[in-house]
Protein backbone atom coordinates (compact mmCIF):
# COMPACT_ATOMS: atom_id res chain seq x y z
CA UNK A 1 0.00 0.00 0.00
CA UNK A 2 2.92 2.43 0.80
CA UNK A 3 3.31 2.39 -2.81
CA UNK A 4 0.13 3.41 -3.27
CA UNK A 5 0.65 6.25 -1.00
CA UNK A 6 4.26 7.59 -2.95
CA UNK A 7 2.43 7.73 -6.06
CA UNK A 8 -0.75 9.75 -4.67
CA UNK A 9 1.61 12.35 -3.19
CA UNK A 10 3.73 12.69 -6.60
CA UNK A 11 0.75 13.31 -8.16
CA UNK A 12 -0.88 15.58 -5.65
CA UNK A 13 2.32 17.80 -5.24
CA UNK A 14 2.05 17.73 -9.52
CA UNK A 15 -1.23 18.97 -8.79
CA UNK A 16 -0.02 21.73 -6.35
CA UNK A 17 2.60 22.70 -8.53
CA UNK A 18 0.45 23.70 -11.29
CA UNK A 19 -2.35 25.24 -9.64
CA UNK A 20 0.76 27.40 -7.61
CA UNK A 21 1.88 28.31 -11.48
CA UNK A 22 -0.82 29.32 -12.46
CA UNK A 23 -1.87 31.61 -9.43
CA UNK A 24 1.41 32.96 -9.56
CA UNK A 25 0.78 33.95 -13.24
CA UNK A 26 -2.84 35.22 -12.74
CA UNK A 27 -1.11 37.46 -10.02
CA UNK A 28 2.15 38.59 -11.78
CA UNK A 29 0.73 38.76 -15.51
CA UNK A 30 -0.09 42.50 -16.79
CA UNK A 31 -3.82 42.47 -18.10
CA UNK A 32 -3.42 45.40 -20.47
CA UNK A 33 -4.93 44.78 -23.88
CA UNK A 34 -3.34 45.88 -26.50
CA UNK A 35 -3.42 45.91 -30.71
CA UNK A 36 -0.37 43.87 -30.93
CA UNK A 37 -2.26 41.07 -28.66
CA UNK A 38 -5.33 41.02 -31.04
CA UNK A 39 -3.70 40.53 -33.87
CA UNK A 40 -3.61 36.64 -35.20
CA UNK A 41 -0.33 35.16 -35.94
CA UNK A 42 1.33 31.98 -37.27
CA UNK A 43 4.18 30.45 -34.51
CA UNK A 44 5.02 33.83 -34.21
CA UNK A 45 4.93 35.24 -37.43
CA UNK A 46 1.92 37.40 -38.80
CA UNK A 47 -0.14 35.37 -41.82
CA UNK A 48 0.85 36.75 -45.36
CA UNK A 49 -0.65 35.49 -48.48
CA UNK A 50 -3.55 32.94 -48.96
CA UNK A 51 -4.86 30.85 -46.43
CA UNK A 52 -4.51 27.37 -48.09
CA UNK A 53 -0.55 26.04 -48.42
CA UNK A 54 0.44 22.50 -49.33
CA UNK A 55 3.11 21.00 -47.03
CA UNK A 56 5.46 18.07 -47.81
CA UNK A 57 4.89 15.13 -46.64
CA UNK A 58 8.28 14.16 -45.85
CA UNK A 59 7.98 16.49 -42.49
CA UNK A 60 5.29 14.03 -41.48
CA UNK A 61 7.51 11.49 -41.90
CA UNK A 62 10.15 12.55 -39.97
CA UNK A 63 7.56 13.78 -36.68
CA UNK A 64 6.24 9.92 -36.98
CA UNK A 65 9.96 8.55 -37.01
CA UNK A 66 10.39 10.61 -33.64
CA UNK A 67 7.61 9.60 -32.28
CA UNK A 68 8.19 6.17 -32.78
CA UNK A 69 11.49 6.42 -31.12
CA UNK A 70 10.55 8.41 -28.43
CA UNK A 71 7.89 5.79 -27.28
CA UNK A 72 10.80 3.21 -27.97
CA UNK A 73 13.09 5.37 -24.91
CA UNK A 74 9.62 5.57 -23.04
CA UNK A 75 9.92 1.88 -22.71
CA UNK A 76 13.72 1.43 -22.06
CA UNK A 77 13.65 3.23 -19.04
CA UNK A 78 10.98 0.87 -17.01
CA UNK A 79 12.86 -2.04 -18.76
CA UNK A 80 16.16 -0.50 -17.25
CA UNK A 81 14.83 -0.63 -13.73
CA UNK A 82 12.60 -4.14 -14.12
CA UNK A 83 15.75 -6.72 -15.59
CA UNK A 84 17.69 -6.42 -12.54
CA UNK A 85 14.78 -8.52 -10.89
CA UNK A 86 15.62 -12.20 -10.67
CA UNK A 87 12.16 -13.40 -11.90
CA UNK A 88 11.24 -10.65 -14.35
CA UNK A 89 15.14 -10.30 -16.02
CA UNK A 90 14.85 -13.04 -18.71
CA UNK A 91 11.34 -12.47 -19.49
CA UNK A 92 12.05 -8.70 -20.17
CA UNK A 93 14.81 -9.16 -21.87
CA UNK A 94 13.29 -11.79 -24.27
CA UNK A 95 10.42 -8.98 -24.50
CA UNK A 96 12.60 -5.72 -25.17
CA UNK A 97 14.49 -7.94 -27.60
CA UNK A 98 11.92 -8.29 -29.80
CA UNK A 99 10.41 -4.76 -29.14
CA UNK A 100 13.93 -3.34 -30.13
CA UNK A 101 14.21 -6.38 -33.57
CA UNK A 102 9.98 -4.93 -34.24
CA UNK A 103 11.96 -0.91 -34.35
CA UNK A 104 14.88 -2.34 -36.19
CA UNK A 105 13.44 -3.92 -38.77
CA UNK A 106 10.93 -1.06 -39.02
CA UNK A 107 13.94 1.76 -39.10
CA UNK A 108 15.15 -0.77 -42.25
CA UNK A 109 12.35 -0.54 -44.32
CA UNK A 110 12.17 2.90 -43.67
CA UNK A 111 15.78 3.42 -44.88
CA UNK A 112 14.97 1.08 -47.56
CA UNK A 113 11.89 3.04 -49.27
CA UNK A 114 14.37 6.27 -48.95
CA UNK A 115 12.35 8.18 -46.03
CA UNK A 116 15.36 8.58 -43.88
CA UNK A 117 17.16 10.88 -46.71
CA UNK A 118 17.06 14.48 -45.84
CA UNK A 119 16.95 15.15 -49.75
Amino acid sequence: MSGYVVVGAVVLSGILLVMAAALARRLLAPRVVTAAKRTTYESGVDPVGADWAQTNVRYFVYAFLYVIFAVDAVYLFPWATVIRDPQLGGASLVEMGIFLLVLIIGLGHAARRGLLRWM
